[in-house]
C-alpha cells in the first residue's frame, strides 16, 4: 500500500516496471498498440447501424443534415440539441457533410477516441507517478463495460469529453506541477510565460470537454483532490484560487444542461418523484453496482433492470451504509496505507454523483444505472487495482509476474469487449438481446415494436407492444404505439382505445392527439378529429403537418372556407418550410391538400364554399411545386382561374392539361380536359354536381 503514496520514482510502463525510463520509441509502440488491440476488440460495432436515438445526434434533425445556419443553431440555442452539447453536434454535423449515412466512419472515430481516451490516460498517470500505469490505459482500453460509449453512436459525447477532460488534466498539471513531488509543488513549474500558456489550455480544453459532455464540470474538484493526494493538504494561493475560474465556467454550463434535462428532454413529472430517502437508497446501491461490473464484468446489459425503492428495507439501507462506511474507512486509514486508495474512492463517488440519483437524469426513467454513467468514473478504480497489483508486484521481487497478469486478463477482457459490441449491430439485434437479458424491459419492448412496424411488420409489432404493456400497463407511449399499429391493421376500434389510454395518462401528448384524430377520421367522426387536430396545433403551433391534416379534414367534411383559412394559417405558421427540399411523405400530402382546396374552392356547387382568388392562390402553390408537369393540378388550377373570372387563363391552363393528358395517353383525363376547354372558352366555370363525387380534373385518389 506505500507504493500508491506519490513518489518520485514508480514502474509506470512496461519498460520502466523494470527499473528503467522508457524511450520514445518505446511509448509510441505502446500506443500503437493500445489503438491496435481496441481496434480489433471493437471490429463486430464498427458495420453496425444506427440504434436508438443516433438518427437524433445525426440524420434525423435537419440542422444537422443542413447547411451553417443549422450549426450556428447548435451553439446559439440550447434546446435546438437533444442536449446542450455543441461540440459533440458539430462533429456529427462533419460527419454528416462527410459520410452522410454510412455509419462505418462514424463508429471507427468512436473507437479511435476511446483508445485516444486510453493513452492519456495512461499519459496522465504516468506523469502522475502511479504504479502500473500503462496496465491502467490498456485496461481501461479493452473493459467491456465502456462499448457502451465506444460502440455507441450517440455516446460520442462520452469518448470526445473524456479525451478534453484528461487533456486539460494534462495542461493544468504542467502549470501546478502536480509532476513534482510533494515538496517541490510549490515551485515555480517553469517560466511565467510557459506556465500562463499551460493555464490557458487546460481552461480552453476543459470548456471543450464541457461543450462536448457536461459530466467534465467535475474538474476542478478533481485537481484538488489530486492536489491534497500529492501533498495531503490543500492551499489557498496555490491550488484554490486558480481552479476558481474552473468552478465558474462548470456552475454556469452545468446550469443549461439542467435546465435543458428538465425542460427539453423531459426528465421531470412524476417518474422523477423521487423523496430525498429515495435516492439515498438509489445512490448506495448504484454505487456498489458499477464497482461489481468493473471488477467483475458478467450480465452486462444495455438497460439494467430498474430495482424497486422499499425505504422500509433494512438490505436495501445496507447499501448506501457499506458505501458511507468504506469511504470513511479508507479516510481514516490513510496514514497507513497512504492517500491513493482514498483519493480513488473519492473520485469515483464524486464523479459518479449526478447520476447517483440526486438529480433528475432522464435515462432514470428506464434505469437506475447505466454502463456509459460510469464510463469518466471509472479510471478511478482501474487506476487503484491496477497500481495495487503493480505494488504487490513490486514488492515479490519479479516484475515479470505483472507481463504474465497482462498476457492473461488483457485477452480476457478484449473477447468479453468482442462478445459485447455484437449487440450493436443493428437495431433489431440490439433490443432482442437486451430482452433476452432483461425480460422486463418495457423500453426494449416498445422500441422492437416500432421498428418492427416501421418495417411492415406489424403483426410482430402488436405482439411486442401488448408484452410491453403487460410490464408497463400505465405507459402513455406504447398505449400510443400499440395504437398505430393497430389502425394500421385496420382494427379502427381497439386503436380508439389505447389512443383515449394515452391520453388519459398523458393528456399533452402531441401525437396520441394526431393518431386519434386520424382513428376517428377513420370512423367519419370529421368533427370530433378537428378537435384533436387543433388541440396538437395548440401544443405545437408550427408542427406543419397537423395543419395540413386539419386542413384536408375540414374539407373532407365540406368546410371548405374553413379549410382554405387553415391552409393559409398552416402557411403563415410555416413560412420557413420549404416544401421543395422535404421528402415525398411530406412533400406529396402537402401537394395534395392545395390541390383538394383549390378544386373544393373553385367548383363546389355550393356558392358560400367557392372562392376563386384562393382558390388560384392554392393552385398556382401546387402547380409551382411540380413544375407545372401535373395533368390534374393543371387542370384544377384551370378551374380555379375560371371561378376568378381570369377565363383567358383558364383556357391556357386547360389547353396546357390537354397537351400534358395527351402526352401521357389517359384518355378518359383528355376527353374531360378537352370538355372543360370548351366550357371555358364560353365564358363559364366548372361546376361540382352537388351530392356527386368530384370528375376529373380534381382531387387526385
Amino acid at each position: 500500500m506505500a507504493a500508491l503514496q506519490p513518489a518520485t520514482q514508480a514502474p509506470s510502463s512496461p519498460s520502466a516496471a523494470a527499473g528503467r525510463q522508457p524511450g520514445r520509441s518505446r511509448d509510441w509502440l505502446f500506443a500503437l498498440f493500445l489503438l491496435a488491440a481496441t481496434l480489433l476488440a471493437y471490429l463486430p460495432a464498427l458495420p453496425g447501424g444506427f440504434v436508438w436515438d443516433d438518427d437524433a445526434w445525426t440524420t434525423r434533425i435537419p440542422k444537422l443534415t443542413q447547411d451553417g445556419a443549422g450549426l450556428w443553431q447548435m451553439w446559439s440555442k440550447p434546446g435546438a440539441l437533444q442536449q446542450y452539447y455543441p461540440l459533440t453536434g458539430t462533429t456529427f454535423w462533419l460527419d454528416h457533410q462527410l459520410w452522410g449515412t454510412w455509419t462505418l466512419p462514424y463508429h471507427v472515430e468512436n473507437v479511435v477516441l476511446h483508445a485516444c481516451a486510453a493513452m492519456l490516460l495512461w499519459r496522465l498517470l504516468r506523469k502522475l507517478q502511479v504504479p502500473g500505469a500503462w496496465l491502467a490505459g490498456a485496461v481501461f482500453a479493452l473493459h467491456p463495460v465502456m462499448v457502451e460509449s465506444a460502440g455507441w453512436i450517440t455516446e460520442r459525447k462520452n469518448v470526445l469529453s473524456l479525451c478534453f477532460f484528461l487533456a486539460a488534466l494534462l495542461a493544468y498539471g504542467q502549470f501546478t506541477g502536480l509532476w513534482r513531488g510533494p515538496d517541490q509543488m510549490a515551485e515555480a513549474a517553469g517560466s511565467p510565460s510557459r506556465r500562463r500558456r499551460a493555464y490557458g489550455w487546460a481552461l480552453l480544453l476543459f470548456v471543450a470537454a464541457l461543450l462536448a459532455k457536461a459530466t467534465a464540470f467535475c474538474l476542478p474538484a478533481v485537481i484538488l483532490l489530486a492536489c491534497w493526494w500529492k501533498r495531503g493538504g490543500i492551499l489557498w494561493r496555490e491550488d484554490v484560487l486558480p481552479t476558481l475560474p474552473f468552478f465558474a465556467v462548470a456552475v454556469m454550463l452545468g446550469t443549461v444542461t439542467a435546465w435543458v434535462e428538465r425542460n427539453t428532454v423531459g426528465a421531470k413529472g412524476p417518474e422523477w418523484a423521487f423523496t430525498l430517502v429515495e435516492r439515498c437508497l438509489i445512490a448506495g446501491r448504484a454505487l456498489w453496482f458499477y464497482a461489481g461490473k468493473l471488477l467483475w464484468p458478467a450480465h452486462l446489459c444495455f438497460v439494467y433492470p430498474q430495482w424497486r425503492l422499499s425505504p422500509g428495507s433494512f438490505v436495501q439501507w445496507l447499501y448506501p451504509a457499506a458505501a458511507a462506511g468504506a469511504l470513511m474507512a479508507l479516510w481514516l486509514l490513510r496514514s497507513r496505507i497512504g492517500r491513493g486508495p482514498a483519493t480513488a474512492a473519492f473520485y469515483f463517488a464524486g464523479t459518479l454523483f449526478p447520476v447517483l440519483g440526486f438529480m433528475n437524469v432522464y435515462g432514470m426513467r428506464f434505469s437506475f444505472v447505466w454502463d456509459h454513467w460510469v464510463y469518466l468514473s471509472s479510471l478511478g478504480l482501474i487506476a487503484l487495482v491496477c497500481a495495487l497489483a503493480a505494488s504487490a508486484v513490486e514488492r515479490f521481487g519479479s516484475p515479470w509476474l505483472l507481463y504474465a497478469v497482462a498476457a492473461v486478463l488483457l485477452p480476457v477482457l478484449g473477447v468479453l469487449t468482442w462478445r459485447q459490441c455484437g449487440m450493436y449491430a443493428d437495431l433489431e439485434t440490439l433490443w432482442r438481446t437486451t430482452i433476452a437479458r432483461n425480460p422486463s424491459c418495457w423500453l426494449a419492448q416498445n422500441m422492437l415494436g416500432f421498428h418492427l412496424a416501421e418495417q411492415g411488420r406489424i403483426d410482430e409489432a402488436i405482439e411486442q407492444y401488448k408484452v410491453g404493456l403487460r410490464v408497463r400497463p400505465d405507459d402513455a407511449g406504447v398505449h400510443n404505439n400499440l395504437g398505430a399499429a393497430l389502425l394500421g391493421k385496420g382494427q379502427v376500434d381497439e386503436a380508439l382505445g389505447h389512443y383515449r389510454e394515452a391520453l388519459r395518462l398523458s393528456p399533452n401528448y402531441l401525437e396520441a392527439h394526431c393518431g386519434l384524430a386520424e382513428a376517428l377520421e377513420a370512423k367519419g367522426r370529421n368533427d370530433e378529429a378537428a378537435l384533436h387536430y387543433r388541440e396538437a396545433i395548440r401544443l405545437k403551433p408550427k408542427y406543419f403537418v397537423v395543419h395540413l391534416a386539419l386542413a384536408r379534414n375540414l374539407s373532407r367534411a365540406g368546410h371548405a372556407r374553413e379549410a382554405a383559412s387553415q391552409m393559409e394559417e398552416f402557411l403563415r405558421a410555416c413560412p420557413s418550410v420549404n416544401l421543395e427540399a422535404q421528402s415525398s411523405q411530406i412533400r406529396e400530402p402537402s401537394i395534395t391538400a392545395l390541390n383538394n382546396l383549390a378544386w373544393l374552392l373553385a367548383t363546389s356547387s355550393q356558392a358560400q364554399d367557392r372562392d376563386g382568388v384562393r382558390a388560384v392562390g392554392f393552385a398556382e402553390r401546387a402547380c409551382e411545386l411540380t413544375q407545372y408537369r401535373d395533368t390534374v393540378l393543371v387542370g384544377t388550377l384551370a378551374a380555379a382561374y375560371a371561378e376568378a373570372g381570369r377565363f383567358a387563363e383558364a383556357v391556357t391552363s386547360a389547353e396546357m392539361a390537354v397537351a400534358l393528358a395527351t402526352q401521357a395517353g389517359d384518355q378518359p383525363l383528355l376527353a374531360r380536359n378537352r370538355q372543360l376547354l370548351e366550357l371555358y372558352r364560353t365564358g363559364q366555370p366548372c361546376r361540382e354536381p352537388s351530392n356527386a363525387a368530384p370528375s376529373q380534373p380534381g382531387p387526385p385518389h
